[in-house]
Protein backbone atom coordinates (compact mmCIF):
# COMPACT_ATOMS: atom_id res chain seq x y z
CA UNK A 1 0.00 0.00 0.00
CA UNK A 2 1.26 3.47 -0.92
CA UNK A 3 1.67 6.37 2.22
CA UNK A 4 -1.57 8.21 2.54
CA UNK A 5 -2.77 11.69 2.58
CA UNK A 6 -6.23 11.83 5.09
CA UNK A 7 -8.59 14.34 5.88
CA UNK A 8 -11.61 13.81 8.05
CA UNK A 9 -14.79 15.80 9.18
CA UNK A 10 -15.12 17.81 5.69
CA UNK A 11 -18.69 19.06 7.04
CA UNK A 12 -21.39 20.92 4.87
CA UNK A 13 -24.69 21.25 4.00
CA UNK A 14 -26.27 19.94 1.34
CA UNK A 15 -29.97 18.47 -0.09
CA UNK A 16 -29.36 14.75 -1.09
CA UNK A 17 -31.65 12.04 0.08
CA UNK A 18 -34.67 10.62 -1.45
CA UNK A 19 -37.54 12.39 0.71
CA UNK A 20 -39.19 15.60 -0.11
CA UNK A 21 -38.05 17.46 3.06
CA UNK A 22 -34.36 16.12 2.76
CA UNK A 23 -34.24 18.15 -0.82
CA UNK A 24 -36.19 21.11 0.84
CA UNK A 25 -34.56 21.80 4.05
CA UNK A 26 -31.06 19.96 3.61
CA UNK A 27 -28.85 18.87 6.45
CA UNK A 28 -25.26 18.37 7.00
CA UNK A 29 -22.96 15.68 5.42
CA UNK A 30 -19.73 14.61 6.66
CA UNK A 31 -17.18 13.42 4.30
CA UNK A 32 -13.74 11.20 5.13
CA UNK A 33 -11.43 11.10 2.39
CA UNK A 34 -8.44 8.58 2.70
CA UNK A 35 -5.70 9.39 -0.57
CA UNK A 36 -3.20 6.94 -1.37
CA UNK A 37 -0.03 8.70 -2.91
CA UNK A 38 4.03 8.33 -2.88
CA UNK A 39 5.35 10.71 -1.11
CA UNK A 40 8.86 9.59 -0.91
CA UNK A 41 9.03 12.96 -3.26
CA UNK A 42 7.43 15.17 -1.54
CA UNK A 43 9.34 14.33 1.82
CA UNK A 44 12.73 14.73 -0.19
CA UNK A 45 11.65 17.70 -1.79
CA UNK A 46 9.65 20.17 0.31
CA UNK A 47 7.78 20.91 -2.74
CA UNK A 48 3.74 21.40 -2.95
CA UNK A 49 3.86 20.17 -6.64
CA UNK A 50 5.64 16.79 -5.61
CA UNK A 51 2.18 16.09 -3.21
CA UNK A 52 -1.65 16.55 -3.26
CA UNK A 53 -3.28 19.93 -1.72
CA UNK A 54 -5.59 18.73 0.72
CA UNK A 55 -6.81 21.96 0.71
CA UNK A 56 -7.84 22.26 -2.60
CA UNK A 57 -9.27 18.31 -1.96
CA UNK A 58 -11.80 19.71 0.75
CA UNK A 59 -12.25 22.25 -1.47
CA UNK A 60 -13.99 19.63 -4.00
CA UNK A 61 -15.72 17.85 -1.30
CA UNK A 62 -17.43 20.75 -0.33
CA UNK A 63 -18.13 21.45 -3.67
CA UNK A 64 -19.88 18.27 -4.29
CA UNK A 65 -21.99 18.26 -1.08
CA UNK A 66 -23.06 21.59 -1.58
CA UNK A 67 -24.10 21.18 -4.89
CA UNK A 68 -26.75 18.77 -7.25
CA UNK A 69 -29.03 17.59 -5.16
CA UNK A 70 -28.64 13.30 -5.33
CA UNK A 71 -31.05 10.65 -3.91
CA UNK A 72 -28.36 8.76 -2.44
CA UNK A 73 -25.02 8.80 -0.62
CA UNK A 74 -23.96 6.79 -2.48
CA UNK A 75 -23.88 9.11 -5.79
CA UNK A 76 -22.28 11.44 -3.71
CA UNK A 77 -19.24 8.67 -2.91
CA UNK A 78 -18.84 8.22 -6.48
CA UNK A 79 -18.20 11.87 -7.19
CA UNK A 80 -16.01 12.68 -4.58
CA UNK A 81 -14.28 9.65 -5.68
CA UNK A 82 -14.13 10.31 -9.45
CA UNK A 83 -13.25 13.95 -8.56
CA UNK A 84 -9.74 13.10 -6.36
CA UNK A 85 -8.72 10.50 -8.56
CA UNK A 86 -8.72 13.27 -11.08
CA UNK A 87 -5.69 14.60 -9.40
CA UNK A 88 -2.39 12.54 -11.06
CA UNK A 89 -0.20 11.28 -7.69
CA UNK A 90 -3.54 9.69 -6.33
CA UNK A 91 -3.36 6.03 -6.98
CA UNK A 92 -6.44 5.38 -4.82
CA UNK A 93 -8.89 6.54 -2.66
CA UNK A 94 -11.47 5.55 0.01
CA UNK A 95 -14.46 7.86 0.42
CA UNK A 96 -17.08 7.70 3.62
CA UNK A 97 -19.83 10.12 3.43
CA UNK A 98 -22.19 9.87 6.71
CA UNK A 99 -25.43 11.07 7.29
CA UNK A 100 -25.73 11.84 10.80
CA UNK A 101 -29.63 13.35 10.25
CA UNK A 102 -30.71 10.74 8.03
CA UNK A 103 -34.47 9.75 8.90
CA UNK A 104 -33.86 6.38 10.01
CA UNK A 105 -37.02 6.01 12.57
CA UNK A 106 -34.85 4.70 15.12
CA UNK A 107 -32.28 5.80 17.54
CA UNK A 108 -28.87 5.78 15.44
CA UNK A 109 -25.46 7.63 15.88
CA UNK A 110 -24.38 7.59 12.13
CA UNK A 111 -25.34 6.34 8.66
CA UNK A 112 -22.01 6.20 6.78
CA UNK A 113 -21.41 4.84 3.10
CA UNK A 114 -17.19 3.69 2.49
CA UNK A 115 -16.36 3.44 -1.40
CA UNK A 116 -13.09 2.87 -2.15
CA UNK A 117 -11.75 3.63 -6.03
CA UNK A 118 -8.60 3.24 -7.87
CA UNK A 119 -7.46 4.99 -10.78
CA UNK A 120 -7.88 3.02 -14.12
CA UNK A 121 -6.18 5.49 -16.43
CA UNK A 122 -4.87 4.56 -19.84
CA UNK A 123 -1.36 4.78 -20.99
CA UNK A 124 0.65 4.08 -23.94
CA UNK A 125 4.40 2.71 -23.26
CA UNK A 126 6.89 2.24 -26.14
CA UNK A 127 9.32 -0.17 -26.07
CA UNK A 128 13.12 -0.65 -27.88
CA UNK A 129 16.29 -2.73 -27.55
CA UNK A 130 19.14 -2.71 -29.75
CA UNK A 131 21.82 -4.62 -28.05
CA UNK A 132 21.83 -8.01 -26.87
CA UNK A 133 18.84 -10.92 -27.58
CA UNK A 134 16.68 -7.56 -28.09
CA UNK A 135 13.58 -9.69 -29.44
CA UNK A 136 13.93 -12.03 -25.47
CA UNK A 137 14.38 -8.96 -23.79
CA UNK A 138 11.26 -7.04 -25.44
CA UNK A 139 9.13 -9.84 -24.58
CA UNK A 140 10.43 -10.52 -20.88
CA UNK A 141 9.83 -6.18 -20.36
CA UNK A 142 6.11 -7.14 -21.68
CA UNK A 143 5.80 -9.59 -18.68
CA UNK A 144 7.57 -7.54 -16.48
CA UNK A 145 5.26 -4.51 -17.19
CA UNK A 146 2.26 -6.54 -16.04
CA UNK A 147 3.41 -5.72 -12.53
CA UNK A 148 1.72 -2.22 -12.64
CA UNK A 149 -0.21 -2.16 -16.39
CA UNK A 150 -3.37 -4.09 -17.42
CA UNK A 151 -2.07 -4.83 -20.81
CA UNK A 152 -5.09 -4.39 -23.45
CA UNK A 153 -3.06 -4.52 -26.71
CA UNK A 154 0.65 -5.30 -27.79
CA UNK A 155 1.81 -4.23 -31.10
CA UNK A 156 3.68 -6.70 -33.52
CA UNK A 157 7.79 -6.26 -33.11
CA UNK A 158 9.16 -3.60 -35.64
CA UNK A 159 12.37 -3.10 -36.84
CA UNK A 160 13.49 0.41 -37.29
CA UNK A 161 16.63 2.68 -38.57
CA UNK A 162 18.03 4.41 -35.24
CA UNK A 163 16.91 8.44 -35.17
CA UNK A 164 19.58 10.64 -33.91
CA UNK A 165 22.62 9.68 -31.74
CA UNK A 166 25.94 7.51 -32.70
CA UNK A 167 26.41 5.17 -35.02
CA UNK A 168 24.46 1.72 -34.04
CA UNK A 169 22.21 -1.16 -34.87
CA UNK A 170 18.79 -1.05 -35.94
CA UNK A 171 16.39 -1.25 -33.56
CA UNK A 172 13.57 -3.45 -32.12
CA UNK A 173 10.50 -1.76 -31.35
CA UNK A 174 7.04 -2.57 -30.04
CA UNK A 175 4.00 -0.84 -28.43
CA UNK A 176 2.02 -1.32 -25.34
CA UNK A 177 -1.32 0.16 -24.44
CA UNK A 178 -3.27 -0.33 -21.83
CA UNK A 179 -4.85 0.68 -18.01
CA UNK A 180 -2.79 1.42 -14.80
CA UNK A 181 -3.44 2.40 -11.44
CA UNK A 182 0.08 3.78 -10.72
CA UNK A 183 0.32 7.41 -10.56
CA UNK A 184 2.57 8.65 -13.60
CA UNK A 185 5.69 9.35 -11.64
CA UNK A 186 5.36 5.54 -9.77
CA UNK A 187 4.61 4.21 -13.10
CA UNK A 188 7.77 5.72 -14.55
CA UNK A 189 9.99 4.52 -11.76
CA UNK A 190 8.41 1.09 -12.35
CA UNK A 191 9.65 1.50 -16.10
CA UNK A 192 13.04 2.57 -15.13
CA UNK A 193 13.53 -0.65 -12.61
CA UNK A 194 12.66 -3.18 -15.63
CA UNK A 195 15.61 -1.32 -17.53
CA UNK A 196 17.86 -1.64 -14.74
CA UNK A 197 16.99 -5.03 -14.57
CA UNK A 198 18.23 -5.63 -18.55
CA UNK A 199 21.37 -3.57 -17.72
CA UNK A 200 20.47 -0.01 -19.12
CA UNK A 201 22.68 2.68 -18.86
CA UNK A 202 22.00 6.50 -19.18
CA UNK A 203 25.68 7.54 -20.57
CA UNK A 204 25.03 8.68 -24.34
CA UNK A 205 21.58 10.52 -24.89
CA UNK A 206 19.68 8.27 -27.81
CA UNK A 207 22.53 5.79 -27.72
CA UNK A 208 22.22 2.15 -27.76
CA UNK A 209 20.47 -0.24 -25.44
CA UNK A 210 19.23 -2.97 -24.21
CA UNK A 211 16.14 -1.72 -23.12
CA UNK A 212 14.09 1.40 -23.28
CA UNK A 213 10.94 2.09 -22.06
CA UNK A 214 8.94 5.28 -22.79
CA UNK A 215 5.83 6.62 -21.31
CA UNK A 216 4.25 8.18 -24.16
CA UNK A 217 0.45 8.80 -22.99
CA UNK A 218 -0.88 8.87 -19.49
CA UNK A 219 -5.08 9.27 -19.67
CA UNK A 220 -6.88 9.66 -23.13
CA UNK A 221 -6.58 12.95 -25.08
CA UNK A 222 -9.79 11.90 -26.75
CA UNK A 223 -11.75 12.98 -23.51
CA UNK A 224 -9.52 15.34 -21.73
CA UNK A 225 -8.17 13.22 -18.97
CA UNK A 226 -4.69 12.98 -20.23
CA UNK A 227 -2.04 14.39 -17.97
CA UNK A 228 -0.02 16.97 -19.53
CA UNK A 229 3.03 17.82 -16.98
CA UNK A 230 6.55 19.51 -18.05
CA UNK A 231 9.22 18.89 -15.03
CA UNK A 232 12.92 17.52 -14.70
CA UNK A 233 11.44 13.74 -14.33
CA UNK A 234 8.88 13.28 -16.79
CA UNK A 235 7.11 15.30 -19.53
CA UNK A 236 3.59 14.22 -21.22
CA UNK A 237 2.42 13.70 -23.29
CA UNK A 238 6.08 12.66 -24.69
CA UNK A 239 7.54 15.52 -26.28
CA UNK A 240 8.62 13.89 -28.85
CA UNK A 241 6.21 11.14 -29.91
CA UNK A 242 4.57 12.94 -32.62
CA UNK A 243 7.26 13.20 -34.32
CA UNK A 244 8.80 9.48 -34.55
CA UNK A 245 7.77 6.53 -36.54
CA UNK A 246 8.95 3.95 -34.75
CA UNK A 247 6.69 4.99 -31.55
CA UNK A 248 3.38 5.98 -33.56
CA UNK A 249 3.85 2.69 -36.52
CA UNK A 250 3.69 0.14 -33.90
CA UNK A 251 1.15 2.10 -31.67
CA UNK A 252 -1.14 2.66 -34.96
CA UNK A 253 -1.15 -1.35 -35.31
CA UNK A 254 -1.64 -2.07 -31.06
CA UNK A 255 -4.64 1.01 -31.68
CA UNK A 256 -6.27 1.81 -34.85
CA UNK A 257 -8.48 4.72 -32.80
CA UNK A 258 -5.43 6.09 -30.85
CA UNK A 259 -5.29 9.63 -29.85
CA UNK A 260 -2.09 12.17 -29.25
CA UNK A 261 -2.14 15.71 -28.19
CA UNK A 262 0.20 18.01 -30.04
CA UNK A 263 0.60 21.87 -29.65
CA UNK A 264 -2.00 21.47 -27.41
CA UNK A 265 -4.47 19.85 -29.76
CA UNK A 266 -5.81 16.32 -30.46
CA UNK A 267 -4.08 14.37 -33.49
CA UNK A 268 -5.15 10.82 -34.41
CA UNK A 269 -2.24 8.57 -34.87
CA UNK A 270 -3.35 7.39 -37.90
CA UNK A 271 -3.87 10.73 -39.61
CA UNK A 272 0.53 11.59 -38.22
CA UNK A 273 1.66 8.68 -39.87
CA UNK A 274 -0.18 9.27 -42.92
CA UNK A 275 2.16 12.59 -43.30
CA UNK A 276 5.42 11.14 -41.84
CA UNK A 277 8.34 9.51 -43.70
CA UNK A 278 7.89 5.09 -42.34
CA UNK A 279 10.68 4.49 -44.82
CA UNK A 280 12.77 3.80 -41.80
CA UNK A 281 10.01 1.74 -39.95
CA UNK A 282 9.98 -2.73 -40.99
CA UNK A 283 8.34 -5.25 -39.60
CA UNK A 284 10.15 -7.54 -37.25
CA UNK A 285 10.49 -10.86 -36.24
CA UNK A 286 7.27 -12.57 -36.18
CA UNK A 287 5.75 -13.87 -32.90
CA UNK A 288 3.47 -11.94 -30.12
CA UNK A 289 5.31 -10.68 -27.29
CA UNK A 290 3.10 -11.47 -24.74
CA UNK A 291 1.08 -14.94 -25.38
CA UNK A 292 -1.76 -16.96 -23.73
CA UNK A 293 1.20 -18.50 -21.74
CA UNK A 294 1.86 -15.79 -19.37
Amino acid sequence: MSDQIVIKGISAKGFHGVLDHEKRDGQTFVVDVVMEVDLAPAGASDDLADTVNYAEVAGDVVGIIEGESLDLIEAVAERIATAVLTRPLVEAVEVVVHKPEAPVGYPFTDVQVRVRRERETPVVVALGSNIGESLETLRHAVVALLGAVDIDAVSPVVETDPVGGPDQPAYLNAVVVGTTSASPRALLRFLHDIEHVHGRTREVRWGPRTLDLDLIQYGDPAFDTDVRMDDAALTLPHPRAHERAFVLVPWLQADPEATLRVDGGVRRVEDLVAGMDTSGVRPGPEGDLLDDSW
